[in-house]
């Protein structure tokens, strides 16, 4: 501002020196006095704890249009995502939203602004912004995550913006998981891993278990109905999902969480749930979603139908519950997920997103994870280490590469040096991806068992202890040994084998199905060695 005294130029000259520096001075303070304000209530209110988990609803009484006050409320809620002192107190919080508020009170005329806070300002929002502040690795948005997903070979489709939210902020996000067994499967790894790479680069994963989903089952990428499933088998399913979940992301406190679905589901009244929502979704919509068009045929009961308002409610409870904003998954999802998505943004004029992957078969065209001997799990009980060892190991050569991106968190730079190997060497690529994911896993002390019992049956060095083995007593004959365990389905495949010369004992090729095996054809440690084929090998150990 102008000084007042400049009005008068004659008064200026005419005064002593002394009142005329005074007066300067004084202008100069006042000045410095109100720049320095205004500075402090702008930091105060873009450190706000960057408004999380807030809903800011504006009114006005002086004629401004329902648009233009929407636009203040959504200018409000942004701020800047690179500031890092954040308030960790709920006091500090709204304090500074108050400040926020009567700036924009005077600056733009609007008569009442009204904040509301919901469960999303929530101890974890508030525990992240603690660990940006101390500036957490873990926590850091130096990479953007969108990125390291893509150049891994993560994504297949995903909705405007998702890249730019994911570089600006941390973001809360969710993967659905259908308590369908008590142990995922290797299918579910895709998932896993991207989950693992968001929360790497900052971000709050959400694993949401279906408890009331699962109770329907989803219809997507099935020819038939699941079995229902009781409360019961659901509750089982769910605490050993969770242990699988939790060697690949951190659920500790602020960091990340699991949730069941059946927590907001189960209670829902049909009539109230059709009134308040069913009108938001149109059938001719719903028809033309993958999920359900691939059932017509076959037909497609109205239990299953519901499938996709519930998953589209889910996104509305976890944003409103905990400021999700973006959900991920399979693309057979991406129907779904877009559901969700537009009930978000019909019912909380929100900007939420979504991120798919690709389906993955292998080079050969088979679904990911489906073996002779059936799915690979990921329970040590149902699939053992040294088994999924294996499964990693006798990949195709084309597939290692794009295995080593997904699967693995080795950087970049180690993956190009591994796809330079040609020809055998590429073998050593696979014991690195077989190792590494084992590790993931079950551990690095599983991992190096299964290391050494690989190298004990296929390289002539190891450890034969680490093989599997299993033990038996002699004599026995080998039509009942092969199908007892469990190298052969049954003693009809074992008999098809041992005549097409798939079997072998010691390295020697057996054709006798009649064959007894006795003591003369053990080691100095009661133990012999049976193969069936080139890849399956069990050590056979005397009780």
């Amino acid at each position: 501002k102008r000084l007042l005294l400049a009005t008068d130029p004659e008064r200026v000259q005419s005064a002593p020196p002394q009142r005329t520096a005074a007066i300067g001075a004084v202008s100069i303070a006042i000045l410095f006095s109100l720049v320095m304000f205004s500075v402090g209530i702008c930091c105060r209110g873009l450190t706000s704890n960057r408004l999380v988990g807030s809903q800011l609803a504006v009114t006005s009484k002086s004629g401004m249009t329902s648009n233009r006050a929407r636009l203040f409320g959504r200018h409000a809620r942004l701020s800047n995502p690179r500031v890092e002192r954040i308030p960790g107190s709920v006091s500090k919080y709204k304090k500074a939203c108050s400040d926020l508020n009567r700036f924009l009170n005077e600056r733009a005329g609007l008569h009442q602004f009204i904040y509301r806070p919901t469960q999303a300002f929530s101890s974890a929002a508030e525990s992240l912004g603690q660990n940006v502040a101390a500036g957490n690795e873990e926590n850091s948005l130096s990479t953007n995550a969108f990125e390291v997903l893509e150049e891994r070979g993560f994504l297949k489709e995903s909705t405007e913006g998702v890249k730019e939210l994911l570089g600006k902020e941390p973001v809360t996000f969710y993967v659905g998981f259908d308590p369908t067994a008590d142990s995922l499967h290797i299918g579910s790894l895709v998932p896993l891993m991207a989950m693992a790479h968001l929360q790497r680069n900052g971000h709050i994963p959400i694993a949401l278990v279906g408890g009331g989903t699962g109770m329907i089952g989803d219809p997507s990428g099935k020819e038939e109905a699941r079995q229902m499933m009781t409360v019961e088998t659901i509750e089982q399913n769910k605490n050993g999902i969770r242990k699988q979940i939790e060697k690949f992301i951190d659920l500790g406190e602020g960091k990340g969480r699991m949730v069941d679905n059946g927590d907001w589901l189960l209670g829902l009244k049909y009539i109230d749930f059709l009134r308040d929502f069913g009108a938001l979704f149109s059938v001719n919509v719903m028809l033309t979603k993958a999920s359900v068009k691939t059932r017509l045929e076959k037909g497609m009961s109205f239990l299953e139908f519901n499938y996709q308002l519930l998953q589209a409610y889910d996104f509305l409870e976890l944003f409103r519950r905990y400021n999700c904003k973006l959900q991920i998954g399979g693309d057979d999802q991406w129907g779904n997920i877009v559901g969700g998505i537009d009930l978000v943004r019909r019912l909380e004029q929100a900007e939420v997103g979504a991120l798919t992957f690709p389906l993955l078969t292998t080079a050969t065209g088979a679904k990911m994870g489906k073996t002779a001997s059936g799915a690979v799990w990921l329970d040590a009980s149902r699939y053992s280490a040294y088994d999924y060892f294996q499964y990693w190991v006798n990949v195709d050569d084309r597939d290692v590469s794009r295995f080593l991106k997904l699967f693995t968190f080795l950087p970049m730079s180690k993956i190009q040096e591994l796809n330079k190997l040609e020809g055998a060497d590429i073998r050593q690529a696979k014991q690195v991806l077989a190792y590494e994911a084992t590790s993931i896993l079950h551990g690095k002390d599983a991992a190096e068992e299964a290391l050494k019992g690989a190298q004990a049956a296929f390289g002539g060095t190891g450890d034969v202890n680490s093989m599997p083995h299993y033990e038996t007593e002699f004599p026995t004959g080998i039509v009942n040994l092969l199908a007892a365990s469990g190298l052969c389905s049954s003693k009809a495949d074992a008999k098809r084998t041992i005549a097409g010369g798939g079997i072998r004992i010691n390295g020697e090729k057996i054709s006798d199905p009649e064959l007894d095996l006795d003591d003369s054809m053990l080691d100095d440690a009661n133990a012999l060695v049976l193969q069936k084929g080139k890849k399956n090998k069990l050590r056979i150990v005397k009780v």
